[in-house]
């Protein structure tokens, strides 16, 4: 599902609620190649012009987006920069990680794409806000309520 396959890199997109990630994993990295103000080198994740770590801070989302690489064992062959905005942070954590695994599927389908759709990956999760109703004042599921007597 990945939109554009350039010989510098790969580009995917990934979705989660309202938040979208546009994700670049270069393959072929060019002498000084920089996004903002951090230097592109081969095993380095950028999102949002800042180290991986620093966006999504805490230990579990460092080894919640680590997930596709570890599978495909790819952990630090290739540059990843990631766009990422829309939704809450774990939501933009979300459509990072299927981004990355669209975009490794894309590089080698034969290899990584099983593994990946193995450990669902690959699956978009389609979950997102409900929409408000009519007559509810202003919440999606909440009913006026009903007099007594």
């Amino acid at each position: 599902m990945a939109e554009s396959t350039n010989k510098d890199f790969t580009y995917a997109v990934g979705r989660r609620k309202s938040a979208v990630a546009r994700v670049r994993l270069y393959k072929i990295i060019k002498a000084g190649l920089v996004w903002g103000k951090e230097k592109i080198e081969k095993g380095k994740v950028l999102v949002n012009k800042k180290p991986v770590g620093e966006y999504f801070s805490g230990e579990v989302m460092m080894a919640f987006y680590k997930e596709p690489f570890i599978a495909t064992n790819t952990l630090d062959k290739y540059a990843v920069t990631i766009r990422v905005m829309g939704g809450g942070l774990k939501g933009q954590l979300d459509a990072a990680l299927l981004g990355i695994a669209r975009a490794l599927s894309e590089i080698d389908r034969e290899k990584f794409r099983p593994i990946l759709k193995k450990k669902g990956m690959l699956t978009r999760d389609a979950r997102i806000r409900q929409r408000r109703t009519v007559g509810t004042g202003g919440k999606a599921r909440r009913q006026k309520q009903s007099p007594k007597r």
